[in-house]
């Protein structure tokens, strides 16, 4: 059975930048899954172990290895995609690595954004869908038990947070000053909690961490078991953009504007308890704690506001936090043990699918 957000993309040519990494391999392998004409522009993999790599995305999509960075490139990319919906996901994502290099993160993340938002208006008489994927990052982090509204104060103390930032605040202006004067343009900004799900292989992220560990019988190392995050599994974030893209193929202009796509209150865990959550649904294993006093700077307590979109969109999050750790750690037993990356990753999409309701 055909779901009913399928249908709205079916034989729509649809731009995901990004595509490499872990959110956009999902992303693109969804949609082609529902018949989009699924184009990508990203960075080349970084390996065989990469999940876009694992799906062999460049056999089934159309994909082109490109920096956003470079605006002659979106330009050509979007020149010859001339794309109906455009998902922007390409981004310096790591908060360490934004320490190591500032100038990327902001490069990437501000003008990288930049370039797509401005190929997207210049190709207004094809794209009528723009999403642009941001993070809860972006918010001015109170350290406060209050979840963040869309409409809280903006800010960053590291460099990765403050770009994430920087883009909402050029979003908002490119938003006013020209996007709003395209009648048939729906635009919207999205921002989600922690991800994760099978098939992050990357550095400095928790969930690889833990396989890794898991798989050579060493201990879970948590540099910061109290720090608390909004845990979801991948596909909830993505049908939450999924969902606006599709409302806007039909209306361009009632849901414009910012969007939190977020867990239950429930999901929103330390370290700590995700660590021996994702160890019981592994069957074994074991954590340790090693603080480290030298580390950068992270936010200690995070947390969003969905009820936005929930009132307007009637979209909620439908895997608890025990079920979206144990779909990831399943998804890894699964691919590590042997089996077809393909076939469990669609399994957990048609599962995933049947749960959700999708409002027209």
């Amino acid at each position: 059975m055909v779901s009913p957000i399928a249908q709205s993309f079916a034989g729509k040519r649809v731009l995901v930048t990004g595509d490499t990494g872990f959110k956009g391999a999902w992303l693109a392998f969804w949609l082609h899954r529902m018949g989009a004409e699924v184009h990508g522009l990203a960075l080349p993999e970084t390996g065989p172990e990469t999940l876009f790599a694992r799906l062999d995305l460049r056999r089934i999509i159309s994909h082109q290895d490109g920096d956003i960075r470079e605006s002659a490139t979106v330009d050509r990319v979007f020149d010859e995609v001339r794309p109906e919906v455009v998902l922007h996901l390409a981004a310096q994502a790591l908060v360490r690595q934004s320490y190591r290099d500032p100038v990327e993160s902001f490069s990437t993340n501000v003008m990288g954004s930049i370039h797509v938002w401005e190929a997207a208006r210049r190709h207004a008489e094809t794209v009528r869908a723009l999403i642009n994927v941001s993070s809860d990052k972006c918010y001015q982090n109170n350290e406060w038990v209050f979840a963040y509204r869309e409409t809280d104060r903006l800010g960053g103390h590291d460099p990765y947070s403050a770009s994430k930032a920087a883009v909402e605040v050029a979003f908002e202006a490119w938003s006013k000053s020209f996007l709003q004067a395209i009648p048939t343009l729906g635009f919207a900004s999205v921002r989600a909690g922690n991800v994760i799900g099978g098939g992050d292989f990357s550095e400095d992220r928790i969930v690889p961490d833990i396989i890794r560990a898991l798989s050579a019988d060493a201990p879970v190392v948590m540099r910061n078991p109290r720090s608390t995050r909004p845990w979801q599994h991948v596909l909830e974030p993505l049908s939450g953009y999924l969902t606006l893209a599709a409302r806007f193929l039909a209306d361009p202009v009632t849901d414009r504007g910012v969007w939190n796509f977020s867990p239950d209150i429930a999901s929103n865990q330390p370290v700590e308890a995700f660590v021996q959550s994702a160890i019981r649904a592994w069957g074994s294993g074991r954590a340790e704690a090693r603080p480290d006093p030298t580390a950068p700077h992270e936010a200690g307590l995070l947390s969003l506001n969905s009820d936005k979109a929930f009132k307007q969109l009637g979209w909620r999050a439908v895997w608890d936090f025990d079920t979206s750790v144990r779909r990831t750690m399943d998804w890894y037993a699964h691919v590590l043990g042997g089996g077809d990356v393909a076939a469990i990753t669609a399994a957990q999409i048609e599962d995933y699918e049947r749960q959700r309701e999708w409002r027209p």
